[in-house]
Protein backbone atom coordinates (compact mmCIF):
# COMPACT_ATOMS: atom_id res chain seq x y z
CA UNK A 1 0.00 0.00 0.00
CA UNK A 2 2.78 2.44 0.89
CA UNK A 3 4.65 1.56 -2.29
CA UNK A 4 1.61 2.58 -4.31
CA UNK A 5 1.37 5.84 -2.35
CA UNK A 6 5.04 6.60 -3.02
CA UNK A 7 4.71 5.89 -6.73
CA UNK A 8 1.56 7.99 -7.00
CA UNK A 9 3.23 10.84 -5.10
CA UNK A 10 6.16 10.73 -7.52
CA UNK A 11 3.87 10.73 -10.54
CA UNK A 12 1.82 13.62 -9.18
CA UNK A 13 5.00 15.59 -8.49
CA UNK A 14 6.39 15.09 -11.98
CA UNK A 15 2.98 15.83 -13.49
CA UNK A 16 2.82 19.06 -11.50
CA UNK A 17 6.30 20.07 -12.67
CA UNK A 18 5.36 19.25 -16.27
CA UNK A 19 2.15 21.30 -15.97
CA UNK A 20 4.08 24.26 -14.57
CA UNK A 21 6.60 23.99 -17.42
CA UNK A 22 3.86 23.98 -20.07
CA UNK A 23 2.17 27.03 -18.51
CA UNK A 24 5.63 28.67 -18.13
CA UNK A 25 5.02 29.43 -14.47
CA UNK A 26 7.98 29.72 -12.09
CA UNK A 27 8.67 27.00 -9.55
CA UNK A 28 10.41 27.95 -6.33
CA UNK A 29 13.41 25.89 -5.31
CA UNK A 30 12.24 25.39 -1.74
CA UNK A 31 8.91 23.97 -2.96
CA UNK A 32 10.65 21.40 -5.14
CA UNK A 33 13.06 20.52 -2.34
CA UNK A 34 10.23 20.08 0.14
CA UNK A 35 8.23 17.83 -2.21
CA UNK A 36 11.29 15.73 -3.00
CA UNK A 37 11.92 15.35 0.75
CA UNK A 38 8.32 14.25 1.33
CA UNK A 39 8.43 11.68 -1.48
CA UNK A 40 11.80 10.45 -0.23
CA UNK A 41 10.36 10.02 3.27
CA UNK A 42 7.54 7.91 1.86
CA UNK A 43 10.01 5.71 -0.05
CA UNK A 44 12.22 5.41 3.04
CA UNK A 45 9.27 4.51 5.25
CA UNK A 46 8.18 1.88 2.71
CA UNK A 47 11.70 0.45 2.48
CA UNK A 48 12.10 0.06 6.24
CA UNK A 49 8.66 -1.43 6.73
CA UNK A 50 9.47 -4.20 4.22
CA UNK A 51 12.63 -5.20 6.11
CA UNK A 52 12.60 -8.16 8.48
CA UNK A 53 13.26 -6.37 11.79
CA UNK A 54 10.94 -5.37 14.64
CA UNK A 55 8.40 -2.73 13.65
CA UNK A 56 9.41 -0.17 16.28
CA UNK A 57 12.98 -0.10 15.00
CA UNK A 58 11.68 0.24 11.43
CA UNK A 59 9.55 3.24 12.30
CA UNK A 60 12.27 4.97 14.32
CA UNK A 61 14.89 4.39 11.63
CA UNK A 62 12.62 5.71 8.86
CA UNK A 63 11.76 8.84 10.87
CA UNK A 64 15.42 9.53 11.63
CA UNK A 65 16.54 8.90 8.06
CA UNK A 66 13.76 11.11 6.72
CA UNK A 67 14.77 13.91 9.08
CA UNK A 68 18.41 13.58 8.03
CA UNK A 69 17.45 13.80 4.35
CA UNK A 70 15.38 16.93 5.00
CA UNK A 71 18.25 18.56 6.88
CA UNK A 72 20.69 17.73 4.07
CA UNK A 73 18.32 19.19 1.47
CA UNK A 74 17.87 22.37 3.52
CA UNK A 75 21.64 22.72 3.99
CA UNK A 76 22.30 22.34 0.26
CA UNK A 77 19.59 24.85 -0.58
CA UNK A 78 20.91 27.40 1.93
CA UNK A 79 24.45 27.00 0.65
CA UNK A 80 23.30 27.60 -2.94
CA UNK A 81 21.38 30.73 -1.92
CA UNK A 82 24.45 32.10 -0.13
CA UNK A 83 26.60 31.66 -3.24
CA UNK A 84 24.06 33.59 -5.36
CA UNK A 85 24.30 36.65 -3.11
Amino acid sequence: MLTIAAILASLVFFGWLFYRAIKQKPVRAHTVTRVIAYVTCIYTFTFFLTMDIPQLIKILASIILGAVLIVIAAYIQRRRQMTKS
